[in-house]
C-alpha cells in the first residue's frame, strides 16, 4: 500500500535528521511551528544553528523536491526562524539549509542537502 503524504514526509525527514547526526549536528528540534509557518529540523553545529527544509518525493516523482522551495515557502520559513531565535535566543549563526529526499519502497533511497540553501529575503 503506498505511503501518504505525511507519512512519506516523515520518513524523509527522519531520514534528514540521522544524516545530520552522523555529519555531527545535534538535533535541536523538529517540526516547529508557529501561524504561518513550520521549520522541520533546527540543528547546530560548529557556530551554526541550521534551519532546514525538508521536501520528500518518491522515486517516480515528475517533480523536483527543491522547485518546491519558493518565495513564499521561503519566507514563511525564515518568518519561523525569526521566531524561533526571538524566543530562544543564541549566539549561534542562523543558516537555512534544504535536503531533497528521494524514497523507494519505503525507505530513504537518496539525500541531496544543500547548505546555505538560501538567504534571507
Amino acid at each position: 500500500m503506498p505511503m501518504n503524504n505525511n507519512e512519506t514526509g516523515r520518513l524523509g525527514e527522519n531520514a534528514v535528521c540521522r544524516y545530520l547526526t552522523e555529519k555531527g549536528y545535534v538535533i535541536l528540534k523538529r517540526n516547529y511551528r508557529i501561524r504561518g509557518g513550520e521549520i522541520d529540523i533546527i540543528a547546530e553545529k560548529e557556530g551554526y544553528i541550521a534551519f532546514v527544509e525538508v521536501k520528500t518525493r518518491s522515486i517516480n516523482s515528475i517533480s523536483d523536491g527543491f522547485d518546491a522551495i519558493d518565495a513564499r515557502k521561503m519566507r514563511a520559513v525564515i518568518k519561523t526562524a525569526e521566531n524561533y531565535l526571538n524566543k530562544y535566543p543564541t549566539q549561534l549563526q542562523p543558516r537555512f539549509d534544504a535536503a531533497q529526499v528521494t524514497v523507494s519502497g519505503g525507505d530513504a533511497a537518496d539525500i541531496e542537502y544543500v547548505t546555505d540553501a538560501f538567504d534571507i529575503i
